[in-house]
């Protein structure tokens, strides 16, 4: 297992204990290029979620996607090994509410 798929194992568990709904869209050729690898709804907010390993940066494309979600009220977060906690921190803090 990559150390990407680690982290994607991580988020979905934190997805599925939380009870949010999420999709993961396939980045084929029939699909749209730079979409985070999570897309979720927690309490009526949809959140893009990016899984990285280590230092991985995202790309620009990946980017310019993130940014639309943000434009449109969306929630995004980038999640690797180190800081995967900020996700259910965020997620808890939208169930809070």
């Amino acid at each position: 297992m990559t150390p990407e798929a680690k982290v994607k194992k991580q988020i979905r568990k934190i997805l599925d204990t939380t009870r949010v709904y999420y999709a993961m869209p396939i980045g084929t050729g029939y699909g749209a290029s730079g979409v985070p690898d999570f897309l979720a709804c927690c309490e009526g907010k949809f959140i893009g979620i990016e899984a990285k390993a280590g230092k991985g940066k995202t790309t620009a494309l990946q980017e310019h996607n993130l940014q639309r979600i943000r434009e449109s009220g969306g929630l995004i977060i980038v999640v690797n090994e180190l800081n995967i906690n900020e996700l259910e921190e965020l997620i808890c803090e939208i169930q809070k509410k």
